[in-house]
């Protein structure tokens, strides 16, 4: 036994002195770092591409339609090897974390569920709560917070991607100028004809439709503009543009005929809800025509159209073509030659805004088609977040008599 002992620990040290004589001999060392040096660079530009962790970037407040700016280009984050459809992780220095969320082009998640999304046209890519309470706010974060990102899993929710994938263009063309504006009269319910009208915007020309809106508007008489996405500030910066070509809105601007609310999507939001107020209010307190319009004229405007329409009497379904015209307009998706996207759109948006106007948005829904009295829960739900009962009745007499 110790005779052992003592031959392995003889052992050991001729070794211990090879290694060292070894390391004496100058190409051998050359070897040994040249190996070393080797490692460092594998592991840095040879790692497997699904493991791929970011830098901390800053974080900014997007205050528009809330959530978390987070400071990498879409196109330089992509370029870090992040696909639409895979699974992400978002930790913030504070300690906050969302796990397994899906990387999107597109607002392809339920209303109330996390996204990182890659919006065209965004600055930079989001974290977000689709529809929900601003995620800035829910995770506590300052403007000296920084987030990473980690993919979770390559594709995760890729087939959710590709089902949802929506693009228009920008560009005119040969598209008729009502389609290309998503202008169209309200003419659902007891509202009366050419009273109501909707669009996208008629100052913000971001996607190139304001002075196309802004002709159409002239020509339906258009008197009182309910703008549910600009502030006052925003407005004079959309005024004093170089490529600002509305000078029919600028006249009822002047005339003090717009009402700017400066609203995010986040309609369960007591702010929305206040504004909601302020801006229907208006509508009773002017004569019209009318227009309602945000950005694209799809979101805000299809929640703020869904309550007025409900309101003047309009059916479930009235509700719904008019809403999904949107969609035709700008994706060409119908319920005859897109029926799985029509009907993914139409359960994800409008009805679960149905449902929580009408009070409905607990396990046990009620069938929305069936709801007989529409027009008195969304009475009801008006009061309830501060509109009178004068200015409801007189909005109603301004849009139906």
């Amino acid at each position: 036994m110790t005779n052992t002992k003592r031959s392995k620990i003889k052992t050991t040290k001729k070794s211990d002195k090879t290694v060292a004589k070894n390391l004496h001999k100058p190409h051998l060392y050359i070897i040994y770092l040249l190996i070393a040096i080797f490692a460092v660079f594998a592991a840095i530009f040879f790692r497997p591409k699904d493991h791929i962790i970011t830098e901390a970037f800053p974080v900014i407040h997007e205050t528009k339609f809330g959530g978390v700016y987070i400071k990498s280009t879409i196109d330089d984050f992509n370029n870090l090897g992040f696909k639409y459809g895979d699974s992400v992780n978002v930790e913030f220095s504070n300690g906050y974390k969302l796990e397994d969320i899906p990387y999107y082009n597109g607002y392809y998640v339920d209303i109330d569920e996390p996204l990182l999304i890659a919006y065209p046209g965004y600055d930079y890519i989001k974290a977000a709560v689709n529809y929900g309470d601003d995620l800035w706010d829910t995770a506590k974060l300052t403007t000296s917070d920084t987030a990473i990102i980690s993919l979770n899993k390559r594709e995760k929710y890729l087939d959710v991607q590709k089902a949802s994938d929506l693009k228009y263009t920008d560009t005119q063309g040969s598209i008729p100028d009502t389609i290309f504006a998503n202008f169209r009269v309200v003419k659902v319910g007891n509202i009366k004809n050419e009273i109501l009208f909707r669009s996208a915007s008629p100052i913000d020309n971001s996607h190139n439709r304001a002075a196309v809106v802004d002709g159409l508007i002239k020509n339906a008489g258009v008197k009182f503009i309910v703008d549910l996405s600009d502030s006052d500030e925003e407005l004079v910066t959309h005024i004093n543009k170089t490529d600002f070509g509305s000078p029919y809105f600028l006249s009822l601007y002047n005339d003090k005929k717009v009402i700017a609310l400066d609203m995010t999507a986040q309609f369960k939001s007591q702010d929305f809800k206040e504004k909601l107020v302020k801006g229907l209010t208006a509508m009773a307190n002017h004569p019209g025509p009318y227009l309602i319009h945000c950005v694209e004229g799809k979101d805000r405007t299809g929640y703020v159209l869904m309550i007025v329409e409900a309101l003047a009497g309009a059916s479930y379904k009235e509700i719904v073509n008019d809403y999904m015209v949107t969609y035709e307009n700008y994706y060409n998706i119908t319920k005859s030659n897109d029926k799985t996207r029509y009907e993914t759109i139409k359960e994800r948006n409008i009805d679960t805004m149905l449902y929580y106007v009408t009070g409905n948005d607990g396990p046990d829904k009620e069938n929305l088609a069936g709801i007989a009295d529409l027009d008195e829960r969304v009475k009801s739900y008006l009061i309830s977040i501060g509109m009178s009962e004068a200015s409801i009745n007189q909005l109603i007499n301004n849009l139906t008599k």
